[in-house]
């Protein structure tokens, strides 16, 4: 690592430092795709995946991811279907896992140069926190969900088709 970093890389170097992971907000600026947040630096200061959460509103993504930072630093270890509470009020939330790289690699560009760049690794692991809708409780695999709810959090943990 030679060279002085950006403003951009040394920002994520110094949140990871300074608070378990640097979340990353994305938008769609044509609003066609659901907005999402993901973490970078969750293997570094926890010993755990990334995880990433689509549509709902910013700053509540914001603090999902952080709360499962604060969870992971109590404890919590990520597994596929693991329920998880406190993320928000009234719902338990579930990690899924994330197997297909390609999904990883089209949603977690800081986490990636992160991990290649400080660490010399690839980023292959990753959860995604599912979230149910608020009228009926269910997640999006259950039968009935709200189409609302199964199109704003792509089911990353799926493989995908001719990938």
């Amino acid at each position: 690592m030679t060279g002085k970093l950006d403003p951009a890389d040394q920002k994520v170097l110094d949140d990871v430092r300074d608070h378990r992971c640097h979340v990353m907000n994305v938008f769609d600026p044509d609003g066609v795709l659901p907005d999402f947040s993901y973490s970078t630096g969750f293997p570094v200061s926890v010993a755990q995946p990334e995880v990433i959460v689509f549509g709902l509103p910013h700053e509540l993504r914001h603090s999902m991811v952080n709360e499962v930072g604060r969870q992971y630093a109590e404890g919590l270890v990520a597994s596929d279907g693991l329920r998880v509470s406190g993320l928000l009020e009234g719902f338990d939330c579930v990690l899924r896992r994330i197997t297909d790289t390609t999904s990883i690699d089209e949603h977690f560009g800081w986490a990636i140069w992160y991990h290649r760049s400080q660490r010399g690794v690839e980023l292959t692991e990753a959860y995604q926190i599912v979230w149910p809708g608020a009228q009926q409780g269910l997640y999006p695999w259950d039968e009935g969900c709200a189409s609302e709810v199964i199109a704003r959090q792509p089911a990353l943990y799926k493989p995908r088709l001719n990938s």
